[in-house]
């Protein structure tokens, strides 16, 4: 059996499956194995320093480079249309890694107001610390970027759907204005995923994922990735990531790469469950307001439906007296959990209290930043994750719960 020649031209679920993976020239095993050895015997004159490793030259350690870890970066980077990727160990493991092979003191970056809650707090205190300017904008207004750009300024960093409000930045038109001011963009699209939107094919320089979420889709491996070009990525393992030594378990990364096997699948049901749901609570009474990109109620629809092939699993919602509802969804919830995370097999929901990310994640400087924020959250949101259940079976239940 010969590889497959031209996998560039195959469709997104081909990817999926063969991308990366090949019969074991050994054993002729189908599946791909888990390469769990932490060292590989070497040739005498073997360097003993990173600085001498050529990509992909030999395994020697697995901190620098491991068969399995390389199988999933590959699958990855096909799915992404991207010429590498970098593993790690997490989703922020791979953020941090970026951001500290980018920046160094007297740059400058500007970062989307509201984002993962842990990026979030380093570029509010680590990153800055480090004397690296960090300016907080909301992206989905490309003047708002635009005014915050400045002389030194190496990078512009957005998710795009938003954790949590689910709010969306044109990817395209920040690429223009990141790239006249000779900044890079970053682009985090854990929420949007490779099957709704390839940043890289918009103008992106690279794309992040949290791979403990969609892609790795089971709730059960930490992974994280960052995506782009060879000679982008290839400095940024050998300078950053080895060093800082946030490596992806090769068992994680077998775990990963299973998941992504039936990815786009789940992702065209985790879209029809999710605009099923999300209609049914728009017209709950006990229900304020429902976020969710596929629907024509979102206030960016018209930019969803031109940047997204897919409007994913997540939506928002916002009842009267959130922390109580919260309690009684606790408590009353039989098929969906209520826990945090998002983008696994199974439904999960979770309330998130605006005083409380106010205070500990999200920093704004203008009153729109704020205005934008209520918009979407209100006082809370109910972030919830739908899984890949009946849909039906998860209407009945939050129908039993909110009564």
């Amino acid at each position: 059996m010969t590889q497959l020649s031209n996998l560039q031209q195959t469709g997104e679920q081909t990817k999926a499956v063969h991308a990366g993976e090949y019969p074991d020239p050994a054993t002729k095993a189908s599946a791909p194995n888990i390469v769990m050895s932490t060292t590989y015997v070497v040739d005498a004159d073997t360097t003993f320093s990173v600085e001498g490793l050529e990509e992909n030259d030999q395994w020697i350690y697995t901190r620098w480079g491991n068969p399995t870890i390389h199988q999933l970066e590959e699958k990855l980077a096909a799915l992404e249309g991207a010429e590498t990727a970098v593993a790690f160990a997490s989703g922020m493991s791979a953020i941090s890694s970026l951001l500290l092979h980018l920046l160094k003191a007297g740059d400058h970056a500007v970062v989307s107001d509201v984002a993962y809650a842990a990026l979030s707090e380093i570029t509010n205190e680590m990153i800055p610390a480090l004397k690296i300017g960090i300016t907080k904008v909301d992206t989905s207004d490309p003047e708002a970027v635009r005014a915050a750009l400045r002389t030194n300024t190496r990078l512009v960093y957005i998710e795009t759907p938003c954790n949590p409000l689910l709010r969306l930045t044109d990817i395209a038109e920040t690429a223009r204005i990141a790239h006249s001011a000779g900044a890079g963009l970053v682009v985090d699209s854990t929420f949007a995923t490779p099957v709704a939107t390839k940043p890289l094919l918009l103008g992106a320089d690279f794309v992040v994922h949290s791979l403990t979420k969609y892609l790795g889709g089971h709730g059960d491996a930490l992974g994280g990735v960052v995506l782009g070009k060879k000679a982008d990525l290839i400095p940024l393992r050998k300078k950053t990531a080895i060093r800082l030594g946030g490596t992806l378990s090769p068992f994680n990364a077998w775990l990963i790469m299973r998941g992504i096997a039936t990815f786009p699948i789940r992702m065209h049901v985790h879209q029809e469950n999710a605009l099923k749901v999300a209609t049914y609570l728009e017209q709950h009474p006990k229900v304020k307001r429902v976020i969710y990109p596929g629907l024509p109620s979102h206030p960016q629809y018209e930019l969803a439906k031109r940047q997204m092939r897919n409007f994913s699993g997540i939506l928002t919602f916002r009842t009267d007296d959130g922390p109580r509802v919260a309690h009684v969804l606790a408590e009353r919830l039989q098929i969906i959990h209520y826990a945090v995370s998002l983008g696994h097999h199974r439904s999960l929901v979770f309330y998130l209290h605006s005083q409380d990310l106010l205070r500990t994640s999200f920093r704004f400087a203008t009153a729109g930043q704020l205005a934008s924020w209520n918009t979407f959250a209100g006082d809370g949101i109910f972030r919830l994750s739908i899984g890949l259940e009946d849909a039906d079976d998860l209407i009945a239940d939050l129908e039993q719960a909110l009564g």
